[in-house]
């Protein structure tokens, strides 16, 4: 039996898609522990590198989401990998707070361009019935990545951070460059009975249960887009202040190690893969916007968890809680996206949400760090974030498909 082509698809997106979450999204608490540390900078100045990188993908999504649209995603995804490894090399020379934030930027651009967004965009073009698994599947990548943390704190204690960031960059272009020749477009009238692994003749015309397709104009008048792209950004206020600030905590305020707090970080991960293989279950089955509000739900709990807790169990349950919340949730993002609006115009669909949920991914590592600095933990922070997340649970339950 011939493999259908589109799990090759999910297959190389989900490793580019680990190398990013180990080496940056899942990894960059440890270089705000270690550089603030040995640095002397302000968690506030640390916090403001992860808000750039939420506003670099706020202007760069509509941008890129056009391009992707337009002229395919892998051309995007080579151009990423590159700038994102040669961003790391540069991190890894670093002596002030001006060159960090010009290293960080680039990246930041690098990662928008080769990370989440075009490698969802190359999945959703090759599925239609089984999406949510696809996405799950890629998912997988970024959950793994987060049981390396452990692996790159273990490297950053024994080399430095700078020997750290300048072999994380080489590991990205050794591994991603090849990676990219993957990605190609998908065959136009293909019938979605493939995606189940059964060979048929390519269908004629409109696939069969594809439904409306919109314009990114259109999406934009629906009241759906709005409450999604909302929600999603209450989500990523606590998950951006997780990764950033997550072990700042639990070795300030905890009183853990950086090494004994990326172990809790492996565990949240490892709940974030039962998360995705959930999601490989139920995503296609049930309705999504009720599966993310009740994700939201947990992200909240689990934040004011590990805010007060007043033993290891309380982190414990913190990870398990978030982690799968976090698996669950992120895939269905983008798959209720294109189940609402179809792929025709997803790309600057994306694109234009991404505006508004870099609001969130702004918002919630300053808040947290601008708080922390101001009352000397993330207590403060971290409770108004969960609070806030928890009720946007609501946003979900209300966001309709648009007729």
């Amino acid at each position: 039996m011939i493999v259908f082509y589109g799990w090759r698809i999910v297959a190389a997106a989900g490793v580019a898609y680990f190398l990013q979450s180990a080496l940056l999204m899942q990894a960059f608490g440890l270089y705000v522990a270690v550089m603030s540390e040995e640095l002397g900078w302000s968690k506030t100045a640390m916090s403001g590198a992860a808000a750039l990188q939420s506003i670099e993908g706020a202007l760069l999504g509509p941008v890129l989401g056009w391009l992707i649209d337009r002229y395919g995603a892998r051309s995007m995804i080579r151009a990423g990998i590159i700038g994102f490894g040669l961003g790391f090399v540069g991190l890894g020379q670093v002596q002030t707070i001006g060159q960090f934030y010009v290293a960080i930027a680039a990246v930041a651009i690098g990662a928008s361009f080769c990370g989440y967004f075009p490698l969802s965009i190359a999945v959703i073009h090759w599925f239609h019935r089984q999406r949510a698994r696809a996405l799950s599947l890629m998912g997988l990548g970024f959950a793994l990545g987060g049981m390396a943390v452990p692996i790159v704190a273990w490297f950053m204690e024994r080399h430095g951070w700078r020997a750290t960031a300048v072999a994380s960059g080489l590991l990205i272009l050794l591994v991603g460059l090849p990676l990219s020749f993957a990605f190609k477009p998908r065959p136009a009238g293909l019938d979605p009975a493939l995606e189940g692994g059964a060979v048929k003749a390519p269908a004629q015309g409109r696939e069969a249960g594809v439904d409306r397709e919109f314009t990114a104009a259109e999406a934009l008048r629906t009241r759906a887009f709005w409450l999604l792209a909302v929600g999603h950004g209450f989500a990523l206020l606590v998950v951006s202040s997780v990764n950033v600030h997550a072990i700042s905590h639990m070795k300030e305020g905890l009183g853990y190690s950086v090494a004994e707090a990326s172990l809790a970080i492996m565990l949240m991960t490892g709940a974030q893969t039962a998360g995705v293989l959930l999601g490989t279950v139920v995503g296609d089955r049930y309705d999504k916007r009720h599966l993310a509000g009740g994700c939201m739900l947990m992200h909240g709990l689990g934040l004011l968890l590990l805010t007060f807790a007043a033993n290891l169990y309380w982190v414990v349950a913190f990870a398990i809680l978030h982690g799968v919340a976090w698996g669950l949730r992120g895939p269905l993002m983008q798959a209720i996206r294109a189940d609402y609006f179809g792929r025709s115009a997803i790309g600057m669909i994306m694109g234009l949400s991404a505006i508004v949920i870099a609001i969130g991914q702004v918002a919630g590592p300053m808040t947290a760090g601008v708080l922390a600095d101001l009352t000397g933990n993330y207590r403060a922070g971290f409770t108004v974030l969960a609070l806030v997340a928890t009720a946007g649970s609501m946003l979900f339950f209300a966001a309709r498909k648009p007729a």
